[in-house]
């Protein structure tokens, strides 16, 4: 059975330009930095977040590590959501490998942390405290429902943050997403951050990397944590090439992606037992739940789908993921469509 996969945008494969790229790439020793294919990259990076260098890592939780560990020396606090990326799901690298401190504050529903408590977290100039040293936002927000965090929010914690001489990152995984569904450009939306990740290997659909963009001091410090971290591929072009062909060709198309996550959304409502969370989706990210009193949990409805050729994402008990991205086409949204529908009749009776 060929399985329709919705977990994550992560399942993604290569397209047949990008398998042809990597097959014919020039290629270098990176670690020297003369591999032509991952210069062309971060240049290409660097140029399209606004900022004057970049650097080519294997993933996004290595460059979210990499860029707290360039800002932050051991001992420092970096402000960051409870629902962020950083403290939920990259295995407390910041603190396990940099002796990073940090604050969790509450993140909102729209993904934003609301500035007055911000300010309510800056330690005081004291030596019994950890100096607060950097502020960590994510765009598009995953466990908040892949909202997106406006431009304007974004420069009020910029503003916020220099005025007290505080650096700010963003967890841009899927900052793509976040502009085409805002209809402005992701250099907008980095400009007001000192330091920005992004994944080409979500819905760009290339098969590995990301890339950290900041200014040329901030990215020689990043690339000798890269290295410290293991990072320091070779002939790396390899993979790069794949990564300017998504940047090429796989940016304005997400607006696909959005707009099938809303029809698919669309059919699932009034499914038996099922309830779309409100402003569900944002951008390619469907958050729904089971209804109160289900007689399953969420486990037992994957299992389900599967032996219907259907995979979604059990994320809690009574709470799914369902993420659309380039290998989802319109028949797959009706079939899964049908799917749910099908077996939650069956498990309701």
């Amino acid at each position: 059975m060929k399985f329709i996969d919705f977990r994550s945008d992560t399942v993604t494969e290569p397209t047949p330009a990008m398998r042809e790229a990597m097959a014919g790439a020039d290629v270098g020793d990176d670690v020297y930095g003369e591999d032509p294919t991952v210069n062309r990259l971060q240049a290409m990076a660097a140029e399209m977040m606004g900022k004057e260098a970049a650097l080519f890592v294997p993933s996004g939780t290595m460059g979210n590590l990499a860029s707290i560990l360039a800002h932050c020396q051991r001992g420092d606090e970096v402000i960051v959501g409870d629902k962020a990326h950083t403290f939920l799901y990259e295995a407390g690298g910041i603190s396990a490998l940099g002796g990073i401190h940090s604050c969790q504050l509450p993140n909102q529903p729209d993904g934003t942390i609301a500035l007055e408590q911000l300010q309510a977290a800056i330690r005081p100039k004291d030596i019994h405290q950890p100096p607060t040293r950097l502020i960590a936002l994510e765009n598009t927000h995953n466990r908040c429902g892949g909202v997106v965090l406006s431009a304007e929010y974004c420069r009020k914690v910029g503003e916020f943050a220099r005025e007290r001489g505080i650096l700010t990152h963003l967890d841009g995984a899927r900052i793509f997403n976040a502009a085409v569904a805002l209809g402005i450009s992701a250099r907008e939306l980095a400009e007001p951050f000192d330091s920005v990740t992004f994944c080409l290997s979500k819905g760009l659909c290339a098969p590995v990397g990301s890339l950290i963009c900041g200014s040329q001091t901030f990215i020689e410090r990043a690339r000798r944590v890269r290295k410290q971290l293991g990072g320091g591929m070779r002939q790396a072009g390899v993979i790069a090439a794949a990564g300017i062909v998504a940047l090429e060709t796989m940016v304005d198309r997400l607006a696909e992606d959005h707009a099938r996550a809303k029809r698919l959304a669309q059919n699932l409502q009034g499914a038996p037992g099922l309830i779309i969370e409100p402003g569900s989706p944002a951008t390619n990210m469907i958050f729904a739940q089971l209804a109160s009193g289900s007689p399953v949990n969420t486990q037992k409805v994957c299992e389900a789908l599967r032996k219907h050729g259907v995979l979604v994402g059990a994320i809690e008990p009574h709470r799914f993921r369902i993420v659309v991205h380039y290998w989802i086409d319109d028949q797959a949204v009706e079939r899964a469509a049908k799917a749910f529908w099908e077996v939650l009749k069956e498990l309701n009776g």
